[in-house]
């Protein structure tokens, strides 16, 4: 407890049902900083007032949250004992197809932005869409706004082809904010060795996530095999490129996950999840120490479990975003 109390401690992607509830989970969990997804499938109107709801909840809930524009807030966060708030996308529908709302909504504090969710928009394709044609001229170009502007571009569920492409054509580090390896499960969510070589390889950035269904053992699993996943991508990655990303839905029901879940958010079902019952350790947000421990029992030096937990998540924000 006194490793994880004391270290910086980011997670890539949390999608809960957020207020007040899930904002004090977060600092019962000893998070200094959290990747807050307010865009899935939304246009651009929708998402300005999910923007809007976060400035209210950040007025409002001042005692557990602050905004995070640049990494020397998350340690802002971290010294004032609150929960630094990044503001994410996993998808770029909030931009529509205007390039200068990439500056405004960085203005307003957006930090990282998938490119695509699921399946195909302006930009790409999604990991399940039947044909995946790569990154689109107009996707190019929006690579290269985010990289001028300081957004981390997120590839977790875009197509192979098209996160290939924007690691190629990105001027800056990339990343898989939260994902498995599809060599402990198969999944189309999941990324092969291939893949998790080529985005460290380029510089990118790896966040493993503990969503059950992409686990070897499903809703069974535990934080066994939470350590299992985050070894075999540092096993490929690095000890300087990977970190957490945990993909908790704390607080949402059924129709929240079978929206998310629908193409576009109401048109055909993408997947089966199942169960998506939490690793056993691991179930809520509040749990995060655990996962430190675990690491700890694991044998991992402290400087190992720093970095995952957090540091290396802050030198790839900072690389991104500028000093």
């Amino acid at each position: 407890m006194s490793l994880h109390q004391d270290a910086i401690v980011v997670d890539g992607l949390i999608m809960a049902d957020f207020g007040r509830e899930a904002f004090q989970a977060m600092k019962d969990g000893g998070l200094s900083a959290v990747n807050c997804t307010c865009c899935l499938w939304e246009d651009f109107p929708t998402t300005m007032k999910a923007v809007a709801q976060w400035k209210a909840w950040l007025a409002e809930h001042a005692d557990l949250i602050l905004q995070v524009h640049t990494t020397a807030d998350i340690r802002r966060a971290k010294a004032e004992g609150k929960v630094g708030i990044i503001l994410g996308w996993q998808n770029t529908t909030g931009f529509g197809d205007y390039l200068p709302f990439v500056r405004l909504y960085k203005d307003l504090g957006l930090g990282v932005v998938q490119l695509t969710y699921n399946t195909a928009n302006t930009v790409g394709s999604g990991c399940y869409e039947t044909h995946d044609g790569g990154l689109t001229d107009f996707g190019r170009e929006l690579v290269h706004e985010m990289n001028r502007v300081g957004i981390l571009v997120d590839l977790s569920h875009v197509g192979g082809k098209t996160a290939d492409d924007a690691i190629r054509w990105s001027r800056k580090p990339v990343a898989y904010s939260h994902c498995l390896p599809s060599a402990l499960k198969a999944h189309p969510r999941n990324k092969s060795d291939e893949q998790l070589r080529f985005i460290a390889d380029k510089g990118g950035f790896v966040g493993v996530t503990l969503f059950p269904p992409f686990l070897k053992n499903g809703p069974r699993s535990t934080l066994d095999d939470v350590l299992e996943a985050i070894e075999h991508v540092l096993n490929l990655c690095g000890e300087r490129q990977v970190g957490i990303g945990t993909d908790f839905t704390q607080g949402h029901g059924d129709a929240f996950i079978a929206y998310a879940n629908r193409d576009k958010g109401h048109a055909r079902s993408l997947t089966r999840f199942g169960d998506v019952t939490m690793p056993e350790g691991m179930r809520r947000i509040e749990d995060w120490p655990n996962l430190t421990a675990a690491m700890e029992r694991r044998g991992w030096k402290e400087e190992r479990i720093r970095r995952v937990i957090g540091e290396n998540w802050m030198r790839v924000l900072e690389e991104v975003w500028g000093a």
